[in-house]
């Protein structure tokens, strides 16, 4: 056996960004061509055959890319404009605009999105069956009441795509953010006041409801709608963390290469 050709199976999940079973499915229906014949399922290829799916040939050899993107609010994932609102691709130099994004973000959500070239990786990413942990810095309208934390942490809350279930950790306020706060009440304290009440301020950035959001799945808008069940509205969200690759310092607009 020449051990230089690789399962054609293969081959297809990791350049079409397909499960394996779903690679065989396209060369049992006939969709896949070898050297312009019929794919047979078991085959095996190397760089000296030519294989087509839907009349285009899928390149043997290709140098795989990774980027960490830091998506600012107000771009939509997609490789076309939807109406006036921009893609992030215009932010991206033209060698990177091929690449297609792992997941996404919808227009109203920032932070951290992965894109490549290698549908394998994509794959192995975004299938529910890997449970890739997405960590989502969020703020609501509102405080979240105990009662709707312990349903969608334990139980989860039913959707018209069924029940949505994620862990969710009241984040604390910034350290230096408590600083100034004390001392904005320690001013306060010490101004003399004649109605003898200490005067403080009314409200502080701290009393914003913020929580960390950590989900396994990865369903269309599903932190926004499953909130949005219980009466709540998201008025911020912010992905810090997808899998082992995390955000960092990147800023708004920002991109690095991974290994």
């Amino acid at each position: 056996m020449n051990n230089s050709k690789i399962r054609l199976n293969k081959f297809l999940a990791e350049r079409l960004g397909l499960s394996r079973r779903e690679a065989d499915e396209l060369i049992s229906a006939g969709k896949i061509l070898v050297d312009d014949k019929p794919a047979i399922l078991g085959a095996r290829i190397d760089k000296n055959n030519k294989v087509c799916y839907n009349k285009k040939v899928i390149p043997f050899g290709v140098d795989f890319l990774y980027l960490a993107f830091h998506k600012p609010v107000g771009y939509v994932c997609s490789r076309r404009a939807q109406g006036p609102t921009p893609t992030l691709y215009e932010l991206l130099p033209k060698k990177y605009q091929h690449l297609k994004t792992v997941g996404r973000l919808d227009k109203d959500s920032s932070g951290l999105i992965l894109l490549t070239n290698d549908g394998d990786f994509a794959y192995q990413m975004t299938h529910p069956k890997f449970r890739k942990n997405k960590v989502y810095e969020v703020e609501l309208d509102k405080p979240l009441e105990p009662l709707h934390q312990q349903m969608i942490s334990e139980y989860g809350v039913m959707l018209e795509d069924g029940p949505s279930k994620f862990k969710i950790i009241k984040a604390e306020p910034p350290k230096s953010l408590l600083r100034g706060i004390r001392s904005c009440y320690e001013d306060a304290a010490r101004s003399p006041v004649k109605t003898g009440a200490t005067s403080v301020p009314k409200k502080t950035v701290s009393e914003v409801p913020r929580y960390t959001i950590i989900l396994s799945e990865g369903r269309n808008r599903q932190i926004r709608r499953t909130f949005a069940a219980l009466g709540y509205r998201v008025t911020k969200l912010h992905r810090t963390q997808f899998g082992q690759y995390e955000l960092g310092n990147l800023k708004p607009g920002q991109w690095v290469c991974l290994s």
